[in-house]
């Protein structure tokens, strides 16, 4: 009698790549020949907003207000907490 499964066998993956014994085995050689540390290197990241590195401020919009937001960033092809930005350096620089 042959049995069946419902459940599919998962098989691991690494950024939706599927780790097989082939694939860690290439690994494994790659690093005992040792690695280019500076190709390794970290790069990217958010960019600073402004002067350095942001801070998130959560802040509460009604519908009404949200929806406005969403349309002018679709406008001016930004995002969101740009427009915000934009809005509130402006608001702030006529004070």
């Amino acid at each position: 009698m042959i049995e069946m499964t419902t459940k599919r066998e998962k098989i691991p993956t690494s950024g939706g790549v599927p780790v097989t014994d082939e694939l860690i085995n290439q690994l494994a050689t790659e690093a005992e020949a040792g690695f280019n540390v500076t190709a390794l290197q970290r790069r990217g990241g958010r960019r600073p907003v402004g002067s350095g590195p942001g801070e998130v401020f959560p802040v509460r919009l009604d519908s009404d207000l949200r929806a406005a937001l969403g349309r002018r960033a679709e406008q001016d092809h930004v995002s969101a907490s740009e427009v915000v930005r934009q809005a509130l350096t402006s608001w702030l620089q006529a004070a």
